[in-house]
């Protein structure tokens, strides 16, 4: 079966650092969906606004030392090593949403806020709370139904309250940054994206969010900002 890539995601994630493992719909951090030149036909949106939410079908594009598919002759792994469980445990590689699996895709419930128009890209998709890299490749578009897709009484396995430890960002340096920019990077940071078995308080990281290259270290409930650097491309 061959896969057509109908669209990329574009927003602020320049590295796979950084992308929060799942986020919250409410997160101020946007993705545009911009469909291939062949995919940009309004017809194919009619009716997609009446939709709160939707499911993105993408896939992982940027994968060192991946393995994909037995039939292409290479080997997978059955088990990994999910960072929510400090990075040495293994558990069955279908019990996760590591990318690193038979097929390398991925899935994302994200809200829609809008359908925009601009006279190079067409009509695009305006939507929060995807958790991809920017130029991710994406297969197929499919409406949210809550009546359906709605489980409030799921369990969430090793993955519970993922959403909840959220970091408190503080700010030893800003070096001009804009507000807007300020304000996105203060959310990444929040979720914390750390690997959850490294607990160096004096280890300093360095995050890449569009334009910007954040320098932070983490001191218990604290994500502190230590240096700025305005890329150049």
């Amino acid at each position: 079966m061959e896969l057509k890539v109908i669209a990329r995601a574009r927003n602020g994630f320049k590295d796979k650092f950084g992308i929060p493992r799942q986020t919250d719909e409410r997160t101020l951090l946007l993705t545009r969906i911009v469909f291939e030149p062949d995919y940009r036909v309004k017809e194919s949106l009619r009716g997609i606004e009446q939709f709160s939410h939707l499911w993105l079908l993408w896939g992982f594009h940027d994968l060192k030392n991946a393995t994909s598919g037995t039939e292409a002759g290479m080997s997978w792994s059955p088990t990994v090593r999910p960072p929510r469980l400090g990075g040495n445990t293994r558990v069955g590689v279908f019990a996760t949403r590591s990318p690193y699996r038979p097929n390398p895709i991925g899935m994302s419930s994200v809200r829609l806020l809008g359908v925009e128009q601009s006279a190079t890209e067409g009509y695009t998709l305006l939507v929060s709370g995807a958790d991809m890299l920017d130029g991710t490749p994406v297969y197929d578009i499919k409406p949210y139904l809550a009546y359906t897709d709605s489980h409030p009484d799921a369990a969430d396995g090793f993955a519970v309250n993922g959403l909840k430890d959220r970091l408190t960002v503080v700010w030893d340096d800003t070096s001009g940054m804009d507000s807007r920019s300020k304000e996105q990077v203060e959310e990444v940071l929040s979720y914390d994206p750390r690997p959850a078995y490294q607990n160096d308080m004096q280890r300093i990281y360095h995050l890449r969010y569009d334009k910007w290259e954040v320098s932070f270290r983490v001191e218990e409930k604290l994500a502190i900002v230590v240096k700025i650097i305005k890329c150049e491309s």
